[in-house]
């Protein structure tokens, strides 16, 4: 079976506007962002699959029969999906309820350890005797 173009296409923009989501600070759009990358490893998953007939033995030949694992597969995603979304709204709303907005802050942690990396560059580009590489 080949894949319908059109539905390769879903599955680019899908990817495409869920990453793009993932980048921002605000939980809201992270979780928007989250739901269409599901959405678009569902679909994924389902072009991969063998398109027939329902998999039960005596009501559709052999040959003729749809893959089961890959709608299995589909249905773990979904799940998975479903809890990752309801986590995130539950961190969403605890943000929300205390400081007023679900934007994601900088940690002060995290801009230290990136200022100590940078000087820790600097260092291993020198020689012993000082001199640059």
């Amino acid at each position: 079976m080949s894949p319908n173009l059109l539905l390769v296409v879903v599955v680019g923009v899908l990817f495409a506007a869920g990453v793009t989501l993932l980048l921002e600070r605000n939980l809201t759009r992270v979780i928007l962002g989250i739901t269409m990358l599901g959405n678009g490893v569902n679909l994924l998953i389902l072009l991969g699959g063998a398109y027939g007939g329902p998999p039960i033995v005596g009501v559709t030949p052999e040959p003729r029969m749809s893959d089961p694992l890959t709608q299995a597969m589909i249905l773990t995603a979904i799940v998975i999906t479903l809890g990752m979304t309801a986590f995130l709204l539950a961190m969403a709303y605890r943000s929300w309820l205390l400081t007023g907005h679900d934007n994601v802050q900088d940690d002060v942690e995290d801009r230290r350890i990136m200022r100590r990396a940078e000087r820790d560059e600097g260092l291993e580009n020198e020689d012993e005797d000082g001199g640059q590489r």
